[in-house]
Formats: structure tokens, sequence, C-alpha cells
């Protein structure tokens, strides 16, 4: 298994900005990664050289052509690092409105009856696009109930569910809330052996981050991340979408290109932004294994992403050192169950006798940053079942280390006492 050492681990480090420090509070912890990922040094520099650029696309001149270059790079590098062979990817405004975007388009492209199947694991952005589109193509949204206990959905419970005339299925690959992942491919296999035809579309903007992405072998028609989350920057959304879904009738500019998905002109630097993104990824691939194939690379890069923060949740939960993990600690609760095979770097707590949003400003005070996930329209469908108004959100990623770990379980457990 490819793992993460002391020494890359520094080296890792120093690639990222202020991973360590936040320009307004000072000295921290980043336990804060499921709500946006540090930011590669590289792509801060990418971002303030791209903006300073006046030219657009599409020009006969050396600045425009060079944009286009950028842009097609991006989308090879794309291509490799999320294992693409066919369909296109294209920037969006952000990620829940590119799920928007495909949802609507696959609703209004099948037939005018049947079923629109998700599950109520599902961030609102595929839910409510579910919801909505279901009604206007006239559909029926039927919502999968997840296991509360555990935090997560599965091929079963699909298959209990896809009839032949589900039409349009959506995915979440990874909880925000819960941090469990899903299995996309045998969740994929159980839909289309009943409904061959359904399109399939997943959320991976959060799983992103945290281990690799294969689209050959989910067999789905669309596949949304945010970039923010992967070590890019806010501001835009990418999605990859099917040659079948691309040939659906879409927003597009009359007697422009076929296929095109692409709205306005793009913005060359969020492109280039992801190319770093895949540099470093590559990069990070040959310091952990001895690959020599791009993809061989991204694989390593993404075992070795997963299995250093399977060792930072596992430090968490069963503590480090002399330090008693959360598992130890008596008024201290984890969302999902202590074990639990499907976690991706997330760990939700909640503390008998202390409101979540109290332990977070403990936390903070402390100098490590968390977050507070509410029952409200982003959480409500993981906490409500759980008689839950909120929970305390820890999430790492790999630059994080156990030293900081043992800061967080310090803290927690004066808290927990």
């Amino acid at each position: 298994m490819p793992t993460i050492t002391s020494d890359m681990l520094n080296d890792i480090r120093d690639k990222f900005a202020q991973v360590d420090h936040c320009p307004v509070q000072g000295s921290r912890v980043f336990f804060e990664n499921a709500g946006g990922a540090l930011t590669l040094n590289a792509v801060v520099e990418s971002a303030q050289r791209y903006a300073a650029i006046p030219d657009n696309q599409g020009r006969d001149n050396p600045g425009s052509h060079e944009l286009v270059r950028v842009i097609n790079k991006a989308k090879a590098d794309m291509r490799a690092m999320m294992n693409a062979s066919t369909g296109q990817f294209f920037v969006g405004e952000s990620g829940t409105e590119l799920l928007f975007r495909l949802i609507m388009n696959a609703c209004l492209g099948v037939a005018s009856d049947g079923i629109v199947l998700g599950s109520t694991v599902e961030h609102p952005a595929t839910r409510s696009a579910c919801g909505r589109w279901s009604k206007i193509s006239n559909k029926t949204h039927v919502m999968i109930p997840h296991d509360d206990a555990k935090g997560l959905v599965t091929a079963a419970d699909y298959a209990r569910h896809v009839t032949a005339d589900t039409r349009v299925a959506t995915i979440l690959h990874t909880s925000p809330v819960t941090g469990m992942g899903m299995d996309v491919s045998a969740i994929s296999a159980v839909i289309r052996a009943v409904a061959p035809d359904c399109f399939i579309i997943v959320d991976g903007i959060q799983h992103a981050a945290h281990g690799m992405i294969d689209i050959d072998a989910y067999d789905v028609d669309g596949y949304v991340i945010s970039p923010y989350k992967m070590f890019s920057r806010h501001g835009y959304g990418l999605a990859w979408i099917s040659d079948r879904l691309t040939a659906l009738p879409h927003d597009s500019l009359s007697g422009g290109p076929e296929g095109n998905w692409e709205m306005g002109t793009r913005d060359t630097g969020a492109y280039a932004a992801l190319s770093e993104v895949a540099d470093y990824l590559e990069w990070l691939g040959g310091q952990v294994s001895g690959e020599t194939d791009r993809r061989g690379k991204f694989v390593a890069a993404g075992k070795a992403i997963h299995a250093h923060e399977k060792t930072l949740t596992d430090a968490m939960i069963h503590g480090t050192g002399n330090l008693p993990g959360l598992a130890d600690m008596d008024k201290v609760h984890i969302i999902g169950g202590v074990e639990n095979a499907a976690r991706e770097g997330l760990v939700s707590v909640y503390v008998d006798g202390v409101a979540s949003a109290d332990v977070v400003t403990s936390l903070n005070e402390q100098g490590i940053r968390t977050h507070l996930r509410k029952a409200d329209h982003y959480s409500g469908n993981i906490l409500d079942p759980l008689g839950l108004d909120g929970c305390v959100r820890v999430s790492t990623c790999h630059y994080n280390s156990v030293h900081e770990v043992a800061k967080f379980l310090t803290v927690m457990k004066d808290i927990s006492a």
C-alpha cells in the first residue's frame, strides 16, 4: 500500500497555502477540509497570473491561442486524473449549479413518466434538483432511506427500489456530514441490471479530495466535483458527462458547436488550476510509489491519501500516545459508528450536555478549526432522524498530521470532561 511518510508529509505541507495558520486567527489546525480544502500554492500563483490576462479564447493572436491550449490541456489532464476515456469535461458556476443542470437535462430528455431515484443521504444539491425537475417532467421522485446508524446507503438498498421505469438516478459518492463513502460501481451495476438506459449522475464533490476517481469503472453518465474542495480555488465547478448525456437537448447558442455544454467565455485560470491539481497528484503518486505510468501515479496517490486519512481518523477515534480517543470519552458520540469501513477522512460527533455550537467555539478558541453542522436544509436529512439539532464535523485531509490530531484530542478531553 502506498504510504505517506513523515518526511513526505513535510514536503506535502510545503505545497499548500496557510497549512498551519490563518491570516486572521493566527496559528491554527485546519480540520474543516470538508468545507473547502487547503489551496495549493501553485494554484494561488496561477490564479494571480491568469487574472491579469485581458485576452479571450477564439481570437487569432498568440495570447488567445495559448489560452485555448491551456484549456485543452486541462481537459486532457482531467481525463487522465479521473480515468474517463469518453465523454467531455466542462466548467460551470459551481458544483451545485452543475448538478442542477445535469439532472434537469436528464429529466427533460427522457420519456415524461417513470421514476427519478435517489436517497435520503444525499446533499440537497441532488435532492432539490430531483424534486424540482421530476415534477416538471411528470415523474415520481423516490428517495431510498439511508441507514441512520451507519450514515450511508448501499447497492442492496438501491436494488430494492430500482424499477424498469427508472429514468434518472443520483448517487452521492461521499457524505459531507457522516463522511461515509458509497460504492458507486456496485450501485450503478444494480441500477443498470434493471434499468439499463437510466441516466446516472454522481455527486462526487465530497469524495474528490479523499481518494482516486475512476469514471470508466463507474458506468455512469455524469460526475460533478467542486474544485475548491480538491486543492483548487472557489468560483467554479467541474462536470464530466457521457456521450449519451452530451447528446441530449440542452441550453446552447443557436448555430453553435454540436454537443457544447459550456456557457459563454470560460475562465482559463479555472482550467489552469485544474492542471495544477493534476500535476500535484501525479507528483504525490511518484513520491509514494515506483509507478512510472501517469494513471498509475494517480491511483497510487489516491491509495496513499485514503490510507493516511484512515490513520488520522483511527487516531482521532481510538487515541494516540497517552491521549484517549473520541470513542473512549464517555460523553462523546460518533455519528456513523466507531467502526465503519466506509469512512473517508471525516468524523462527526456530539457531546452530551454541551451544545455542538459551543464545542466548535471552544475548539476554535484553542486554534482547532472545525465546523458546526445544524439540522437545517443542508444536514437535517442526517441529523433529524438521530434527534440531533447539530453536530461537530471534524474533517481531515492527507496534509494533516497525527500531531494535529493529538492537539484536537487534548482539547476534546477537557470539553467532554
